[in-house]
């Protein structure tokens, strides 16, 4: 399927479009993905096991605890491996932290940071690190596709949807392969709300709203991107759409605001400015750049 071609073809149908981070934003799965499919298959694979207490403290803090939270599943390898050469305490237990020279080559060629680009890579490189790589992110969908499921979106989700079909087009727009995403929406019963459910495979998220709303006629101030990291708002920005923010640890109450209030200051055309710079600022304290270790 040509994922691109798929985006640019979606029809407008209302005046206004809303995308919709999926993982720790429409469902409260990021705890359970990032500590028991991702860190310890990352453990495993990047033989991490002499100091897995360690590994465990950075990958969380990439992955759920800081401004990285939400990115791609190889960028963060990428910036948990930066932070693991510069810690003592991996040194001190003899642990051989991966250069990983060829993750940061094909991340700099690639948008569509997949599991199927990252297969075919392998293939014609037979780059060991990257086979190694691969092997990683196939058992981390194992495990999810094992682990992962009666999670229901969060409390408000709903009665957003409900409200949001009647005047904007909505899609999903996330970096999780579009396999799980499907099951998850299907599995809730709410995927019939969207008009496309966007994952990594459609390449970055800063495309995928670009590609749903260029050229469609869409006013940029009737395009909102709702999100719970950092990477959403850079989507937002990268593609001129105002951006509401479902502040981590705080999901409830941020889906009761939303429902409440936001989506129809996002209606009446009166969310962008200071109600809007006020969001901002709540995902800026929820959301550090500084670990909180000190080696």
């Amino acid at each position: 399927m040509d994922y691109v071609a798929q985006l640019k073809d979606l029809p407008k149908h209302k005046e206004f479009f809303i995308g919709f981070d999926s993982d720790g934003c429409v469902f409260d799965t990021m705890e359970i993905k990032q500590k028991e499919c991702f860190c310890p298959a990352f453990i495993k694979h990047f033989k991490m096991q002499a100091a897995s207490k360690y590994a465990r403290e950075v990958w969380e803090f990439v992955n759920l605890y800081s401004k990285d939270r939400g990115c791609n599943r190889f960028l963060a390898v990428q910036k948990a491996l930066s932070f693991m050469r510069r810690r003592q305490v991996f040194k001190d237990r003899g642990i051989h932290v991966p250069e990983m020279k060829s993750l940061d080559v094909w991340l700099k060629e690639e948008t569509k940071l997949g599991n199927p680009t990252l297969e075919a890579k392998v293939k014609s490189s037979g780059d060991k690190e990257l086979e190694m790589l691969l092997a990683w992110s196939k058992e981390v969908n194992s495990r999810i596709a094992d682990m992962v499921y009666g999670c229901p979106p969060f409390p408000g989700v709903k009665k957003v949807l409900d409200e949001g079909r009647e005047k904007a087009d909505m899609i999903v727009v996330s970096q999780t392969p579009l396999e799980a995403l499907k099951r998850e929406w299907e599995e809730n019963k709410i995927d019939h709300y969207l008009k496309c459910i966007a994952g990594q495979e459609h390449g970055t998220k800063t495309e995928h709203l670009m590609f749903a709303t260029i050229k469609k006629g869409y006013a940029e101030n009737k395009i909102l991107m709702v999100g719970d990291a950092y990477g959403d708002l850079k989507a937002a920005e990268g593609s001129k759409a105002l951006f509401f923010p479902i502040i981590p640890g705080d999901e409830e109450a941020s889906w009761k605001q939303f429902a409440e209030e936001g989506i129809e200051k996002f209606f009446n055309e009166t969310f962008a400015g200071e109600y809007q710079k006020k969001l901002l600022v709540a995902l800026e304290k929820a959301l550090p750049v500084i670990p909180p270790w000190k080696d």
